[in-house]
């Protein structure tokens, strides 16, 4: 008998896997790039929102698909049915090659770096600790899909513990800086326009991760209800925990010691609760980025494993095999890991997430396009989910995924064309591939 991947993944495993993979260390990080572009309290906080709101668009409407399409290597099944077979391959090439791997990369420099800082110890001791968090992390992932969502949910919850504290006892303290509700201005000397539309991308990478659920939906028991359920329950926290954190910061310390400071949060708590408070987030913030890593982890490695099992990959007999007692993709996991230390020795962190988020948000768009499609196409297709608001919360994703795509390809020419060759470099691979397979037929 053949194997297959088991459904043992339930609604509180699937919130967290949504939660726990969005709250990585982008809210703390990331606050740094959003102020140095504005350098404005209030502007911050309306970027937050504002690609909170994005954010919940674009899952509400992505859940349409993914209930209806409940199928093992989520959004590139979506993009396969709506387009057909080379633009789905494009995107799971775009996510084996680039966007589960960098991620990984990233994250783990970040826990390096936090690693060190805690305990004082010296840089170079930064990428062997990053080596050893993403190991150990796909290590934990061989163990099983229910091994790897427990740590998923026990992370989840340990995270949102010093986020929670900072939080409440931040808001209860007198306000050092105020914070004007209007006008929404930004620093002196700043184009309006051009400070708003960088501090709307800046958030983009705090709030990636969303669409990652889909990829698990062969493992969970009821995707059909879970998936929209777990997509726009998380994301709304995750809206109102990054604005809550942010505005705490800038009640905290002056706009100056915000701008580019990617200790800003510790520097935050340090002033309202002293020394450990400083130490409380640091741990809070490793907790956060190993939780994400498994979040990137155990669902980038069924993206190869979806792809094998219609032999789309070249060496797909080994990416489809699964471990004897666990049934877990481990060659898929060993190659993304494998491409993951790669990137750990060439990238650095805001290189590889910018990368990332412009790639992913092309495919994105596409995805909101498909619900267009598909709903014209295909109106009697079973949708045990519909987006509410349509045509206007699709809208609204897609121009918004639109903005930050020309934006990006203004400001980041350079690096946004590097993604797009990269991706491409998938197209050949894919013909090269099919013609192989019907030459050995």
């Amino acid at each position: 008998m053949a194997k297959a991947l088991r459904r043992e993944i339930g609604t509180f495993t699937a919130l967290a896997t949504v939660m726990g993979t969005v709250i990585g260390g982008g809210v703390f990080f990331k606050t740094a790039s959003v102020v140095a572009a504005n350098h404005s309290a209030n502007m911050t906080l309306l970027a937050w929102v504002l690609g909170g709101l994005l954010t919940i668009c674009a899952g509400l409407t992505s859940a349409e698909l993914a209930a209806a399409i409940p199928k093992t290597g989520g959004a590139m099944r979506y993009l396969e049915y709506a387009y057909g077979k080379p633009v789905g391959f494009l995107m799971g090439w775009a996510q084996i090659l680039v966007y589960y791997p960098a991620n990984i990369a990233a994250l783990s420099i970040v826990f390096g770096t936090q690693f060190i800082a805690l305990f004082h110890l010296a840089t170079g001791w930064q990428l062997p600790i990053a080596i050893l968090c993403g190991g150990s992390i796909t290590a934990i992932n061989f163990l099983g899909a229910r091994a790897a969502g427990r740590l998923q949910s026990v992370a989840l919850v340990f995270k949102l513990i010093p986020i929670a504290i900072i939080v409440i006892f931040g808001l209860m303290a007198p306000a050092n800086t105020p914070i004007p509700l209007w006008p929404i201005a930004t620093g002196d000397h700043l184009n309006w326009g051009q400070a708003f539309a960088s501090s709307l991308l800046a958030t983009m990478f705090a709030y990636d991760g969303w669409i990652n659920i889909g990829n698990i939906a062969g493992e969970m028991k009821k995707p059909e209800r879970d998936l929209p359920r777990a997509i726009v329950l998380g994301l709304a926290a995750i809206t109102v925990v990054y604005t809550l954190v942010n505005l705490v910061v800038l009640r905290t310390l002056p706009i100056d010691l915000i701008a580019g400071n990617q200790n800003s949060a510790a520097d935050a708590a340090m002033r309202l609760f002293g020394q450990m408070g400083g130490k409380l987030v640091t741990i809070g913030i490793l907790i956060s980025v190993y939780g994400a890593i498994n979040g990137y982890t155990m669902t980038g490695m069924r993206v190869p494993f979806a792809m094998a099992e219609e032999d789309s990959l070249p060496f797909s007999t080994y990416f489809h095999r699964l471990s004897r007692r666990t049934y877990v993709p481990y060659f898929a996991g060993l190659v993304q890991l494998g491409i993951a230390l790669i990137m750990m020795f060439l990238g650095s962190f805001d290189l590889l997430t910018d990368m990332l988020v412009f790639v992913m948000w092309v495919f994105n768009c596409l995805i909101f396009l498909a619900v267009f499609k598909l709903r014209h196409r295909e109106p009697e297709m079973v949708r045990p989910y519909r987006v509410p608001g349509y045509p206007v919360i699709p809208l609204i994703a897609l121009v918004g995924g639109i903005f930050i795509l020309v934006t990006t390809l203004i400001t980041e020419t350079g690096l946004a064309v590097t993604g797009l060759v990269l991706t491409s470099l998938g197209l050949p691979v894919y013909f090269w591939h099919q013609k192989h397979r019907r030459t050995t037929d």
